[in-house]
């Protein structure tokens, strides 16, 4: 398809990007953040819908071009609340600014531009054209039947801005159920893309979608097959899964799949498809039942994109990760009710209480994808960790692991180990 032609975005009351936890100061550290409005022709996914012509937005956070790693990752922006957001940014703008990637946020789907109700739907967020239509009235998306069109094509452009030499592809929740259907579908005849990073998926792929209409995930899902990724890859593929993603309302575990020569399927023990990282100061707002997730699904999910970019370069393949155990289907659990398996992290290993990605029977949807973190239970704290420094020390033993096993940066020790807490009283 021919290049979309990239304006730059301005007026109104700036650029409209949900997302409750603040980044890296980018003026800090030398950083520009551009908007684009991305003007092109897209093909659908389905031939029987052929073309169409959008304009829509994408972001674009990068270094100066002498500290520029050469990659360009990519996120197909989250339209589940109703609005874009970036929830892998905020997981991953720490590795980004420190490694030197360009990072570029593209209004894929119909409802971050048009609006319409998502897949959780928060009041008060709207599509770009609603919230500000002085900046984004401009904009027209022709549907999602065009959405995967979209995001290559977009991806190209930036590319070529940004003179990236490899374009990396990464997507949380929603977006990661596009991906996977890109990764089936597209993917094999764009080959754009040199590695995915297919974050908190369910167990179906999205629709190829219809003109004029966003997807309906939630029938997509009620009429849908569980779908694994292809097995005939040729580009490396990370699938990283949260514990609170495998049963419950994600329900990846049908679709749950074994690593091959280019996949690697990690599952985190105590980690919910979103947590405290993500929501930050705004948790009171969800009025959940128990205080949300406070794992440390974050510095995994860091050290995913590490090994992602590596491996894309020619580099060592991602470590191989233990499935989290699951009889049954329920988990296996400790006495202290922390997953069995997965990849562990301090949190689960040296608890000081328990965290799960399991919100409990009366949680509302919202809250049901925060799981929840809970007392120990009564003398359990005690029994463990006799003396403060008999916690700390072993909380200092399984970061060190983790380090040592690849699912957490050395660069990210200090952070963690900020994170230590002292048991939480029953």
């Amino acid at each position: 398809m021919p290049a979309p032609t990239l304006t730059p975005l301005t007026g109104g009351n700036g650029i409209a990007l949900t997302a409750a936890r603040p980044g890296p100061d980018l003026a800090a550290v030398g950083w520009s953040e551009e908007e684009y409005a991305a003007s092109g022709t897209a093909r659908a996914a389905d031939p029987a819908h052929g073309e169409a012509p959008y304009t829509t937005r994408v972001v674009v956070r990068r270094p100066p071009a002498a500290s520029a790693s050469g990659t360009l990752v990519v996120e197909w922006l989250n339209v589940s609340s109703g609005a874009d957001a970036a929830p892998d940014w905020t997981y991953l703008a720490e590795e980004l600014v420190r490694q030197g990637h360009a990072w570029a946020g593209v209004s894929a789907q119909r409802g971050g531009v048009e609006g319409g109700t998502g897949a959780v739907a928060v009041e008060g967020l709207q599509g770009l054209k609603d919230v500000d239509p002085a900046r984004y009235g401009g904009l027209d998306h022709p549907g999602d039947a065009y959405a995967y069109g979209i995001f290559t094509e977009v991806a190209r452009a930036v590319a070529d801005l940004a003179g990236a030499e490899r374009v990396l592809a990464i997507g949380q929740s929603q977006s990661a159920y596009t991906l996977t259907t890109y990764l089936n579908h597209v993917h094999p005849a764009e080959r754009l893309f040199a590695g995915f990073l297919v974050h908190s998926r369910g167990d179906v792929a999205a629709p190829l979608g219809e003109p004029g209409r966003g997807i309906d995930l939630l029938a997509a899902r009620a009429a849908g097959k569980p779908t694994p990724v292809r097995d005939d890859l040729d580009v490396p593929v990370i699938v990283l899964q949260a514990e609170g993603d495998l049963l419950g309302r994600i329900n990846y575990l049908p679709a749950r799949q074994p690593d091959g020569p280019l996949l690697r399927v990690w599952e985190v023990a105590g980690a919910a498809h979103a947590d405290l990282f993500q929501i930050g100061e705004f948790e009171a707002f969800l009025g959940c039942p128990d205080p949300v997730n406070r794992g440390q699904h974050a510095y995994v999910a860091r050290a995913a994109l590490r090994h992602l970019d590596t491996w894309a370069r020619g580099g060592p393949a991602a470590p191989s990760a233990p499935p989290l155990e699951i009889a049954d289907g329920v988990f296996v659990r400790d006495d202290l009710g922390v997953v069995r398996g997965g990849i562990r992290t301090p949190v689960v290993d040296a608890p000081a209480d328990v965290v799960s990605g399991d919100a409990g029977p009366d949680a509302s949807v919202i809250c049901s994808l925060f799981g929840r973190t809970l007392p120990l239970p009564a003398g359990a704290g005690e029994r463990l960790w006799p003396t403060h420094e008999a916690y700390l020390a072993a909380y200092a033993a399984a970061t060190d692991a983790a380090i040592a096993a690849g699912f957490v940066l050395p660069e990210d020790r200090e952070a963690v180990l900020a994170e230590a807490r002292p048991p939480t009283p029953a």
